[in-house]
């Protein structure tokens, strides 16, 4: 079973910055691909950015340039810097990641950006 607890979500300024962190419950250096959605009220959930365990990033069009993912395998953690936050911003954003050909998720943490 692989718990993933998210954290350092809040609210901010258009304009601010955030950094997320996702703590695995695992090892994640095996874990081919970790991570971060958003669901907006009303709307349904969709892929912010995903990692590869080369290092080889994604991210949804609306994020590129302003938010940058990691993972630490060493400390079992992904993180989100998320920069020049916009209020299109505002979600709760959950971490994602599968194993085994099982996706596990967090429970989410609240990301509001104030106009």
């Amino acid at each position: 079973q692989v718990q993933l607890v998210e954290s350092g979500g809040g609210l901010v300024q258009a304009g601010g910055s955030l950094g997320l962190s996702c703590a695995a419950s695992v090892n994640i250096f095996r874990v081919n691909v970790m991570g971060w959605y958003r669901q907006a009220p009303g709307k349904q959930r969709a892929l912010v950015a995903n990692i590869n365990i080369g290092g080889s990033t994604n991210y949804a069009h609306s994020v590129k340039g302003r938010f940058t993912i990691s993972r630490d395998n060493a400390k079992n953690t992904l993180t989100l810097q998320m920069n020049n936050l916009k209020p299109d911003d505002t979600a709760v954003y959950y971490c994602r990641v599968d194993m085994d050909g099982i996706a596990y998720w967090g429970k989410g943490t609240l990301v509001t950006v104030a106009s």
